[in-house]
């Protein structure tokens, strides 16, 4: 591959924040004062005036739109705006790389990366608006649990993937929540009875299964390589950034060739690898997006970090996906699934905490840390971030 049209360690992240989760309805604030207060946020984490920011990224149809929100924020140019299409987060990771694109080929200097959702603004179920065609609806099929049901029943039933794997995922969000007093399940443990005892939403996932969706929002400051030398904060450097989808994966058709894959193909994953300079094996933590512990699991398959079929249950305990010690952390935050749930833009944050080593279940020494978007949406994307000594 052509270094030169890479992104590998020309950007990185200087500035993260997010504001408080709040249960869905119960904020005082709108969208946009939730998403203003995290920009101002993380450009306080970067030490950078947030009147320099001449770029915004943004995802999932988010109606806070670039230019208003530099407008509130008194910028003094906006050179970039841009909006990832696909629902819910299959463009969380595209955000990021539309974002170190433009200041990585001079379009822009500093870019905002944020996404924020309120129920009062956005209603209830957003992530999941405009993405029920007719072929669809007609057969009631009206809820991403649904779509998601029917291909995580398919991985179960006829790739063999046993569901101890989806529990383990869960139950590894929980226990990184217990340690994270930011996260909505701090306080609120689970086992295997309460699992397992809880309700079906969409056979085969169950309600701890599924995410919540949350008032809140978050935020990261992107710039050069070069000028992250001079931000306050300990940079996480790009190395490498996919998004898409392949020739089959359609949100209009349930008839995917590769019907039970996350969407992953398998020339996007050598891409990601190949422009990152980085190996499956080389990954220390990964923020993967569960909107469901069904596609979650076939986002890690697709990636190559777990084995497919019965063996993905050998992988899938829980000791291998816990911090500190775990073979392969996941979700260190909590996730979408413990934490809170704004399509994914926590994951984000706790993607470069780690690199910082700031996370509240931080992985010792971790020096490649993965984002993954979007698992069994119209589009997937991921991300992997860098430690300077990756350079």
């Amino acid at each position: 591959m052509d270094a030169e049209r890479t992104l590998r360690g020309r950007t990185a992240v200087v500035g993260v924040a997010n504001t408080p989760y709040r249960k869905r309805g119960s904020s005082d604030h709108s969208a946009l004062e939730l998403i203003l207060q995290a920009v101002l946020e993380a450009c306080a984490d970067a030490g950078i005036d947030p009147r320099e920011i001449d770029g915004f990224a943004s995802y999932a149809n988010d109606r806070t739109e670039g230019l208003v929100v530099g407008a509130c924020l008194g910028v003094r140019e906006i050179r970039w705006s841009s909006l990832v299409w696909g629902g819910g987060g299959g463009g969380v990771a595209a955000a990021v790389n539309s974002a170190a694109a433009a200041v990585a080929t001079g379009q822009a200097d500093c870019v905002v990366v944020y996404r924020g959702i309120t129920e009062a603004d956005d209603g209830r179920g957003s992530y999941g608006k405009g993405h029920f065609p007719s072929g669809l609806t007609a057969h009631g099929v009206v809820a991403p649990a649904q779509i998601c049901a029917l291909r995580t029943q398919r991985m179960l039933a006829v790739d063999g993937v046993p569901p101890s794997a989806l529990e383990a995922l869960v139950m590894a969000s929980y226990e990184h929540a217990q340690r994270n007093p930011d996260a909505v399940a701090y306080g609120h443990p689970i086992d295997h009875t309460i699992y397992t005892d809880s309700r079906w939403v969409s056979e085969p996932l169950r309600l701890y299964d599924c995410s919540r969706e949350n008032d809140a929002a978050s935020a990261i400051i992107i710039v050069s390589a070069e000028r992250a030398k001079d931000c306050k904060s300990v940079p996480a450097y790009v190395l490498a950034g996919v998004q898409g989808a392949g020739p089959n994966w359609s949100e209009s058709m349930e008839n995917d060739q590769h019907y039970t894959s996350a969407g992953f193909h398998p020339a996007m994953v050598s891409r990601l690898w190949e422009s990152a300079g980085v190996t499956a094996g080389q990954v220390d933590v990964v923020q993967v997006y569960e909107n469901f512990s069904g596609p979650a699991v076939a986002s890690l398959i697709d990636m190559g970090l777990c084995p497919p079929g019965a063996s993905a249950g050998e992988f899938m305990q829980l000791p291998n996906l816990l911090a500190p010690g775990g073979a392969l952390p996941i979700n260190t935050a909590g996730g979408n699934i413990a934490e809170g749930f704004v399509h994914g833009i926590g994951l984000v944050t706790e993607a470069v905490r780690q690199i910082r080593g700031c996370s509240p279940n931080q992985v010792p020494d971790a020096q490649v840390s993965l984002l993954l978007g979007g698992p069994m949406a119209p589009l997937v994307s991921a991300t992997v971030f860098g430690s300077a000594a990756t350079l």
